[in-house]
């Protein structure tokens, strides 16, 4: 057990030491940076995969590995780093260093020219230690500040093309609007540990188990907490940051903005869900939450025309997706769908990368043919555009399957068709990109297939997209439902035939409609704009939901600023200055009576007496009895 302690904490340790080595003694050597960077991730996936066979082979599974190092001490309350192994952990650390070891390899090719090669590695370096931390800690304080320091990388690789003033401005408006987020946050981790006196998950939830937390203030609390996964997983109606963050180069998009950061907010809840699942109330507004994201998204994604944007809110839908699952209960579900999904997004958005670097544009409408110039960038989009779409036998079948039935056992019809709507929705815009930018007539002749260093890991995720999903068969002695729940036991897992029959016709639906419009064009695109007509408007605006901050910004925020200004300079100040003013005055007027004569101090004595004797004598006429004797 206590190599497996020295493992955890090297597995996040590593990125960081490959980010101070480049920023101190590399910045200037392109290759050597990038070799350290990969190398550091390279460890890390090795030594997340013992830490996984220690978990698989162990005799007991399911027990929890903690360790303490004690920090400081604030009163009574002890600070510690710690680490925390389960089952949970192990999962997600294959999917991190997984993902950002075949994203770092691609970079090579994908960023060779770029200027800020060494940056680029020192900060995603940097982001694999945030992303790491937050996974195998044990406390509430040591997962925020890792939260934030994942929101400080996003930061500077969303902005990392920062003379672009698109890139600029996406980057402030994602720190902006996730602040909100975070904010919400703090203040449930504060009021939490305030009560339990403790920031260790495992001390937490034990308190609140025992009843010592009122019904409606828990609920609010847990609503506190899940603020933090609106705002990082980019949850209606914190989402509209994650589509502009797309400004960032594409392994960037890939990695932070698709397969881990925003899954962070998805793997707090899970990390949580010993707390979550104490209030039915917050996991029923978590679950309609994430329903209506996942289909809001999708029916964004259906009609926008650059290819990263479009795949962004695939990831904003399949986010939604996932918190779906966690607030009807389905807790393996929206873990296995995060597992599953980070292999084929990272998949899809590495493809888009490889067709942009080959055609300079972002616009899909300016793409076509390309499947005979790039047949491997091509295959590997067409496996992953049907793994997320949940063709059978593809990993986001399984995961995606699973998340129907628990919605389905929940009860709720509501969500249930929300799901089933955005399974369709999601087949029909991803192969909408498909048949336009691979079929078609060819519009570029002097395209041609990206580098090896590109298309391999293309391969591997594409195998990935293919395979990851075969944990999840149900009736399998060993799979994903045995090895990851929550609870004392592990339900029994069966297919449901009807809904596995019928989530595969509705994606083949979603499939065939695609293929009639833009694959064989039996029915125009444009004939599609004018039949939909305001909603094709509304979609393509993505709901003016910009322009309605904006206008909230602008209009009432600055307003109330504006006025919040006025009344600061003139009332308060003014107040302030009216005071100075009249002191001021009155000491003028004052110090004319300081003038050393007696018979003036006398005559000020005697009217001031006359002065008092007056005042009384009008509104309290007996205490001039008083001073007369009487």
């Amino acid at each position: 057990m206590n190599y497996i302690i020295l493992l955890g904490f090297l597995v996040p340790f590593l990125p960081l030491l490959a980010f101070i080595l480049i920023i101190t003694f590399t910045k200037k050597l392109r290759i050597t940076s990038a070799l350290i960077s990969i190398s550091s991730i390279f460890l890390s996936f090795i030594f997340s995969c013992i830490i996984m066979y220690s978990r698989i082979k162990g005799t007991d599974i399911h027990n929890i590995i903690e360790y303490n190092l004690p920090w400081l001490y604030i009163g009574q309350l002890q600070l510690n780093i710690g680490l925390l192994v389960n089952n949970l952990t192990a999962i997600m650390l294959i999917v991190v260093t997984t993902v950002s070891l075949l994203v770092q390899i691609y970079s090579i090719g994908y960023m060779h020219e770029d200027p800020g090669f060494t940056r680029f590695f020192a900060y995603i370096s940097l982001f694999s230690f945030s992303m790491l931390g937050i996974v195998v800690s044990n406390n509430l304080l040591q997962l925020y500040i890792f939260w934030e320091l994942v929101g400080l990388c996003s930061y500077l690789l969303i902005g990392f093309w920062y003379h672009k003033p698109e890139a600029a401005d996406a980057a402030k408006k994602a720190f902006v609007v996730t602040r909100f987020g975070d904010f919400g946050f703090l203040l449930g981790i504060l009021i939490l540990t305030y009560n339990a006196g403790t920031f260790n998950f495992l001390e937490i939830e034990n308190y609140l188990k025992s009843g010592n937390m009122a019904p409606g203030t828990l609920t609010l609390v847990i609503l506190l907490l899940f603020c933090g996964a609106v705002g990082k997983s980019g949850q209606f109606p914190l989402h509209v940051w994650l589509p502009d963050a797309m400004e960032g180069p594409t392994p960037v998009s890939a990695l932070i903005h698709a397969a881990t950061m925003v899954a962070a907010g998805v793997f707090m809840v899970a990390r949580l869900f010993g707390i979550f699942s104490l209030s039915h109330d917050a996991l029923n507004i978590i679950a309609y939450i994430g329903g209506f994201t996942a289909l809001f998204s999708a029916t964004i994604a259906l009609t926008q025309d650059d290819i990263k944007r479009v795949l962004a809110y695939s990831t904003l839908s399949q986010l939604g997706y996932m918190m779906l699952a966690l607030g009807v209960s389905g807790y393996t579900a929206g873990i296995f769908h995060l597992y599953t999904h980070a292999f084929f997004k990272a998949l899809l958005f590495l493809c888009a990368g490889s067709v942009i670097h080959a055609l300079h544009t972002n616009n899909i409408w300016d793409m076509g043919g390309l499947h005979k110039k790039m047949p491997i960038t091509s295959i590997t989009f067409f496996i992953a555009a049907l793994a997320i779409s949940g063709i059978f036998p593809f990993s986001g079948f399984w995961s995606k399957d699973e998340i129907l039935l628990n919605v389905y056992d929940s009860g709720n019809k509501i969500l249930f068709y929300a799901a089933v709507i955005t399974a369709f929705l999601t087949a029909f815009y991803m192969f909408r990109i498909y048949f336009v930018t691979f079929t078609g007539e060819l519009k570029n002749e002097h395209v041609h297939e990206s580098p090896k260093v590109m298309t391999v890991p293309l391969l591997i995720l594409a195998l990935l997209s293919i395979i990851s999903g075969f944990i999840g068969i149900p009736g399998l002695e060993k799979s994903i439902y045995t090895f990851l729940f929550y609870g004392e036991h592990p339900h029994e897992v069966t297919m449901n035939i009807k809904i596995a029959v019928s989530s595969n016709i509705i994606a083949i639906s979603g499939i065939l409609l695609a293929f009639i419009i833009y694959g064989i064009k039996l029915i125009k695109p444009e004939t599609m704009k004018k039949i939909t007509g305001p909603f094709y408007v509304i979609s393509k605006n993505k709901y003016f939901i910009d322009e309605i901050y904006l206008f909230l910004i602008r209009k009432i925020f600055i307003s109330i600023t504006e006025f919040v200004k006025w009344f600061d300079r003139h009332i308060v100040d003014g107040i302030v200055n009216l005071i100075a003013f009249i002191c001021r005055w009155g000491g003028a007027k004052l110090r004319y009576t300081i003038s050393g004569n007696l018979q003036n101090y006398a005559l000020i004595i005697f009217s001031g007496f006359i002065l008092i004797v007056i005042f009384f004598a009008i509104y309290n006429p007996d205490a001039l009895k008083i001073l007369g004797g009487k």
